[in-house]
């Protein structure tokens, strides 16, 4: 049997062939520019090639609610031409099969429980740290999505006192994605994540604001594992700092297993970059399952 699984995100689409053991037969990019024209080529790579559903993981917002009447949709993004649009719906009138379909991070998440060092793990949090922000929580083994779906990205945070940085996000300001994402990162400093090398405040910096975010998640969440992914997670001095930072700000306040041991419980995503279109792998199967 032969999955579809399609990760959209707002500057590509990766379009894959799958089997049920997250096994990639066939992947494809496509840019991702106007709806009509990138839509096109979606279907013309899924067409003919008999796939038995088909898994969508989406930048967003999205309306992940299937009682909702824009259930499917991309609703309030700034990426120009996919406000309010029907990405399910459109994807559906050339490609009849059973679909699954959430947010990219969900996805990546999904992955990760699924396939990945973290495969087993009902009560886990992914967070991506690249160009946007983003999280996904799986809680009691299903995927939270509540009145829309979670934004992590843009819980807003104290800024560290060395720190005189505005922020990058244009709702927010100080937010995670604000003052933690690539693009913050690149224009706080005039240089990408891993151009800084050896900037010491730069990553101090960084770490204390992913920590901080990390430290509401645990308290608010309580998740057995946090999975960091994305570009600025690729910078693996990091992690470390972002553990010890994280055993600082929760000042010895809960005492679980998974707390004691930091390297297992906040770790790098363990797919290659494969865990989000791995995800729609399992979306794809998940639909054809009827669950």
């Amino acid at each position: 049997m032969i999955f579809g699984a399609l990760e959209a995100g707002g500057t590509k689409m990766v379009c894959a062939l799958g089997k049920q053991d997250g096994s990639i037969l066939d992947q494809v990019s496509i840019p991702t520019t106007s709806p009509d024209e990138t839509i096109r080529r979606i279907i013309d790579y899924f067409r003919d090639k008999g796939i038995s559903a088909l898994g969508v993981a989406s930048f967003g917002p999205i309306d992940p609610d299937k009682t909702s009447p824009t259930y499917g949709y991309i609703t309030s993004t700034p990426k120009p031409g996919w406000a309010d649009f029907d990405l399910l719906g459109t994807l559906k009138k050339d490609i009849d099969v059973p679909m699954g379909f959430d947010t990219d991070v969900n996805g990546s998440l999904l992955g990760e429980v699924t396939y990945g060092s973290s495969k087993g793990i009902s009560d886990a949090v992914y967070i991506t740290i690249g160009t946007g922000v983003g999280g996904g929580i799986m809680s009691g083994g299903k995927l939270v999505h509540g009145m829309l779906h979670p934004e992590l990205g843009h819980m807003r945070l104290t800024i560290h006192p060395k720190d005189t940085y505005k922020g990058h996000c244009p709702f927010h300001g100080t937010c995670l994605e604000g003052l933690a994402s690539g693009p913050a990162l690149e224009e706080r400093w005039g240089k990408s994540a891993r151009e800084l090398g050896d900037n010491d405040l730069a990553w101090e910096i960084e770490s204390y604001y992913i920590a901080q975010a990390l430290v509401s998640i645990i308290l608010i969440v309580s998740p057995k594992r946090i999975i960091l992914g994305g570009g600025v997670m690729h910078v693996e001095k990091l992690f470390p700092m972002i553990r010890e930072d994280v055993k600082k700000e929760l000042g010895g306040y809960l005492m679980t297993k998974e707390l004691s041991d930091l390297d297992s419980y906040i770790v790098p995503a363990s797919l290659h970059d494969d865990q989000g279109i791995m995800g729609a792998i399992r979306l794809a199967e998940l639909a054809y399952l009827g669950e």
